[in-house]
């Protein structure tokens, strides 16, 4: 994220605001869909602003990536955990280093959406 540059603003201030982001990304094979999600760490002044009825931002999160594959079949029902595999995970401390990761794991930050405009079930 570095300058902001890479990413859509409104993504980028999502995640200043401790929203979950995902991308859809290539799955192990056709009987399978995979994600990734950016999970904002939340801590007690977040708390503190939910109770108070609102937001807090703060550029100074770290962040949660996993990477998720899930049963085609279990997807549209309550038990999209049943055969669900965590392919992998990583924490990144800031910024800077959730770019490095997703550009290790060859995922551009253009592709992070809202989880409500994906298929994710989660």
């Amino acid at each position: 994220m570095n300058d902001g540059s890479d990413w859509p603003t409104d993504k980028l201030t999502a995640l200043g605001l401790g929203r979950r982001l995902v991308a859809e990304v290539p799955e192990s094979r056709p009987d399978r869909r995979a994600f990734v999600d950016i999970r904002p760490a939340q801590g007690e002044p977040d708390v503190q602003a939910r109770d108070e009825g609102w937001v807090r931002s703060d550029t100074e999160r770290s962040f949660r990536l996993e990477h998720w594959e899930y049963d085609l079949e279990q997807m549209d029902g309550f038990d999209h955990d049943l055969g669900a595999t965590l392919i992998a995970s990583a924490d990144a401390p800031d910024e800077p280093e959730l770019s490095t990761l997703l550009t290790a794991w060859g995922i551009q930050p253009g592709l992070f959406a809202h989880p409500w405009e994906t298929d994710d079930p989660r």
